[in-house]
Parts: C-alpha cells; structure tokens; sequence
C-alpha cells in the first residue's frame, strides 16, 4: 500500500471515529491499614412477595473464585526487585506486602510495619515490623527479611543483572560504597531484632516511609542465591516457588494464559474469604463480550475497560465501574541517546558513552515535531472523552503539578512547518517530505507494542499527523510488549520515537525514578544537567522539608522538561475499572482497585 493511499485511509477512519464520538456526546504499587480492619455485616431490607415478608442478608460468605483479564501477558518476572512491567504487579499485588501502605489521601498507613518513628534530624526511620506474619511457605516474617531486600538491591551486581529500583536504595547510607564492591558492610539497613528495623539515610531525608515502601522477599528462599543469578532462578519465576506474605499464593500458570493465585490461610490479616483468584490472558477486543458473559469478573489494570466501550459496559446490569483520573499517561518519546553495544551487553548506563541521535538533537525540532500532533484529537477520538492532555510528566493528583509552568504544545501544524522551514528542515526535492538541512533523507522510525489497542491505534494517527507537516515516518511492525520493552531498554539500535504508558508511583510526585539520566526506565536516554540539579534540588533538606520550595523547584523542572522534551505527553486516561456486582468489599483507592483483596468476597445470589 503506497503512503498517500494509507493517509487518505487512515483520515478516513479517524473522521469516521469522530462522526461517532459527536452522536455519542450530544446524549449527553497496596493494601490500607493493619490488622484492625474486620468484616461487617450489612442486613438488607425487608422485601414482601406475594405478602409474605423475607429478610436477605448480605454477609460475607466464604470460598468462590474470581477471574480477572488483562490484554497482555507477563514478561514472567514475579520477583519484586526485578519486575518491570504492570503485568507482572496484577500478580504481585496480590501476593506480597510492603512495609507500609497508603489510604485514599495518599497519606502512609502501616502494613507491615505497625508503627514508626525518625530521629530528630531525619537520617533514621526506625520501625516496629508485625509479629507471627507467615510467609507462604510457613516461615516466620522477620526484619531479617527487610534488611535483605535492601542489601539485595544495594548490591553491586544488582543493576547488571537487571536490577531498576534503584531509587528506593541510594539515599541510603553507605549505599555508594557497598554498591561499588568498597565494602562488604551494608549500614543502610539494620535489624534491631526480630521485629524491629532501621532505615539509615546519608542525609537527612524528607519522605523517608516512601523508601521504607518497596515490597520485601524473604531471605530464606534467596540467601544461597547470589543476585546476579536471582531473575533466572526458579524462587523469581515459576509458579509455587514465588514467595510472599500476601493475602493470595502463585500456585499454577499456563505461560501467557492463565496464573492461578489460591487464598493464603495464615495471612496476618485473616485468612481470605476468596478461595482463588484467576488471571486470563485475552485480546483486549473480546474482554467486554467476556464481562458481559461472566466469563470475566474484573477488568482494571493497566488500562481497564476500553473508553469506547464506557457506555455499552454502563448498560450491562450485572457490571460496576469505577472511573477516575489515572495515576499515569501516555507519551511520544523522542530517543536523544542510544547507548552502546558493549554497553547493553556489560548492563551499563554509562551516559558518557551514550551516541547522540543526531535526527531528534536540536530541541526546537522535537518541539515542532509536538506541535504538529492532535493530542486534543486523540483524547476525543480514543478516549471519547475520558480524558485530557497533560503537559507535565508529575500526575496531576500531586500538588507538585503545574500545567501553568510547562509549554502546552496545542495542535497547530502551521506553526509546526514554519518552525521546521526555519530550521532548514524543507522539502528540497519535491516529494512531499523534508530533509534535514545538510540536504540529507530524513525519516523517523516510529516503533509501539501490541496488546493496548489504544496505542495500536494512536501510531498510525501520529505517523499521518506528523506526515502532513512534511515528517517522513517510518511506522514499523508493533511488537510485543516482552520484546518490545527488551529492544526499547538495550536502544543500541535505531530508534527515533516511541510509545509508551506509564502508571506513576503513588508515593511522591519525585520524578527522577523515569527521568533522572541513570535511571532505568529513562528510555529517551535524557542527559539534561539543569534538569539533574532541579530533581536533586527538590530532595534536599532541610529546604526541602517544605512543601511550597519544592513544589517551586518542580514547578521550574516541568518547564525545563517541556522546554527540551524527552517526550511529548499525549494524554493522561481516566481509569475505567469494571468488575462484576457478584464481587463483594471492593474499596478502590486513587491509584488502585487492589485494596485489601482479603477482605474480597463473591454473592452469587447477584
């Protein structure tokens, strides 16, 4: 098919969609809490049939079985330390705790840890653990266990083996040291006792419960196991060795089909009424039919129901759904960096080894490239309406946000072509598509993962978009998402642009976890100096011990974000989840459905 015969049939597509859309709109990371929370009972009215009155109860009833979908299948990562992608947490969530939680203000709340308290200069957290908490193996829970999922992730072969949560690690104290092979003394973390434990910082810390936050692994299952061989043993990926303390154990799964999570009797918060939890694998295209049906009983994360199926869900009589602003967004990442071969091959971010991606280097060029995409379009066109552009990368429930402080790149092709004529970016030879100014082919590889449908439909409405500003697009085959996060982390190759979806951390609006230069996840290769100083500059005490500097110095990083781009934000989507009425005790937080899933129970009388 010959490009211009493909625009004209995309246009016509997207024009269709909206048509759509205008008869559409004219109709109009947890669990809360410690172990005090218990079930209650709620009596139902009296109903009268055929004059005979008969009290319904609506108590929580044990046994039954859920059965949740998602639209692609886990990489096969079920370790905490070194799982990427959300696919792996629908699992994890269900099967291992974290220290602390948070409540529906995003306020810390205890979990595993029952109470705490900072010295007076804030380089120490000390906190008091549960007791007779019980791996699912039957092993006691212990602050030796905490101690060792920190030293696991301080270790110095944990970011060549795989290893991206550094962030919750390098404020600790002595963590340059014993992560460089300097010291075989981890001081970052100490057990008191059995039930009590130590977080010591290099420098007083303003939020230090968001680095006491990460979920533990048990030492027991890992200690014989150097970290360098961790991602590829057994205990980090087969069903029945995963192990944790939460409510549901990982005990079957047929690889990209069906994970089975069976009720974890001692959980310390009261055994489960639910007796399993089953994960299906289905094309996101089927998965409302299969809600409708009952074959599938909840639909949340990552992405939840499609927003072009909201109303048709609405209409069922047996569906919840829950919609509010996501924790997250979807973005146009621009590659200004690829790293090396020898570098992907030793694990290394090393950015002074990093090859500058001379077709995207000059910032005004990824600015205009912004300019000449319809995010507006895109959120009425796919979301229905679901949503809106952001231009910020910090989500908009935090009070760091500042829409005012970034650069909103509106739709306007026009501006789009002259800022690209001035910079010489003009169509020399008459083909319709520009070369760069040396007089050069100039083309975009524009490469997207499978699975979403949302994005397999946003690439080819970017690629004609940015190709009617005279953008020569190279729209690759999509991947999928295992492979496609795999070639988009080693980026030795040639990538220009890139689409993605991320669901932010609930913690803290710190950014430097995706946008810091050495940080994992930072897959536009970012090396921004000013941009480093500012997200340092936000951490540091004791200015940063206020809210109102650091939401000032956050409020000058957006606009220095914006300013020289590593991505474009296309838009942050409402969550849509929808679970059947037959589950019972669902109490969703801002940035979850997966709260106290222990406390989950099925009516099938619904």
């Amino acid at each position: 098919m010959n490009k211009g015969f493909r625009k004209l049939l995309i246009l016509l597509v997207f024009l269709s969609m909206m048509g759509f859309l205008l008869v559409a709109c004219n109709n109009d990371g947890e669990e809360e809490g410690s172990d005090t929370e218990e079930p209650t009972e709620e009596t139902g009215e009296k109903e009268e049939e055929n004059g005979e009155g008969e009290e319904t109860q609506n108590e929580p009833q044990q046994g039954g079985t859920l059965t949740g979908a998602m639209y692609s299948a886990p990489a096969g990562m079920f370790n905490p330390i070194f799982y990427e992608e959300a696919y792996e947490a629908n699992i994890l969530s269900f099967t291992h705790d974290s220290l602390v939680s948070q409540n529906d203000t995003l306020e810390f709340t205890p979990s595993l840890a029952k109470e705490w308290e900072t010295n007076e200069d804030q380089t120490s957290l000390t906190m008091k653990l549960e007791e007779g908490v019980k791996w699912h193996d039957g092993e006691e829970f212990t602050a030796d266990d905490v101690v060792f999922t920190y030293k696991s992730m301080s270790d110095p072969d944990y970011v060549s083996a795989g290893g991206i949560r550094t962030a919750y690690v390098t404020p600790l104290l002595g963590y340059n040291e014993y992560s460089a092979g300097e010291t075989d003394t981890f001081e970052g973390v100490v057990a008191e006792d059995d039930y009590t434990v130590t977080f010591h910082f290099a420098e007083p810390n303003i939020n230090p419960l968001y680095y006491a936050s990460f979920p533990i692994i048990p030492e027991h299952i890992f200690k014989d196991i150097p970290v360098a061989e961790m991602p590829e043993a057994p205990e980090s990926r087969e069903a029945g060795a995963v192990i944790g303390t939460g409510a549901f154990k990982f005990t079957e799964m047929v690889e990209r089909e069906q994970y089975v999570l069976e009720k974890h009797e001692d959980y310390w918060q009261g055994a489960p009424y639910l007796e399993s939890i089953v994960w299906k694998v289905v094309a996101q295209s089927v998965m409302t039919g299969l809600l409708e049906t009952g074959e599938v009983d909840f639909i949340a994360d990552p992405n939840g129901i499609p927003p072009a199926d909201f109303e048709t869900v609405q209409a069922f009589g047996n569906i919840e759904i829950i919609e509010q602003p996501d924790f997250g967004y979807q973005l146009l990442g621009f590659k200004h960096h690829h790293r090396t071969a020898e570098d992907v091959e030793a694990g290394a971010l090393e950015p002074d080894n990093w090859v500058p991606n001379e077709k995207l280097s000059d910032p005004k060029v990824r600015q205009a490239i912004s300019y000449a995409v319809n995010r507006e379009g895109l959120v009425e066109g796919l979301l229905y309406g679901r949503g809106q552009p952001i231009n910020s990368p910090i989500a908009t429930q935090f009070w760091a946000y500042d829409d005012a402080a970034a650069t909103n790149y509106n739709y306007d092709p026009e501006k789009a072509g002259s800022m690209l004529d001035e910079l010489g970016y003009v169509d020399a030879n008459g083909d319709g598509f520009r070369e760069d100014p040396e007089g050069n082919e100039w083309v975009l590889n524009l490469d997207y993962p499978t699975g979403n449908e949302l994005r397999e439909k946003t690439a080819p409405l970017i690629e004609q978009q940015l190709e009617e500003a005279g953008i020569n697009v190279n729209l690759r085959q999509p991947k999928e998402m295992t492979a496609y996060v795999e070639e988009l982390t080693n980026d030795n190759t040639d990538w220009d642009l890139y689409l993605l979806g991320w669901s932010l951390g609930s913690a803290d609006p710190d950014p430097s976890g995706l946008w810091a230069t050495t940080a994992a996840y930072n897959f536009s290769r970012w090396n921004n100096p000013e941009s480093e100083e500012l997200m340092q500059k936000a951490l540091k005490a004791p200015e940063a011990f206020e809210q109102d500097f650091r939401a000032e110095v956050y409020s000058e990083w957006q606009s220095v974000f914006s300013e020289d781009l590593p991505a474009l934000l296309l838009y942050a989507q409402n969550s849509l989840w929808a679970y059947n009425k037959r589950l019972q005790g669902v109490d969703p937080l801002p940035f979850t459905m997966y709260q106290n899933a222990h406390l989950w129970w099925v009516n099938d009388a619904n």
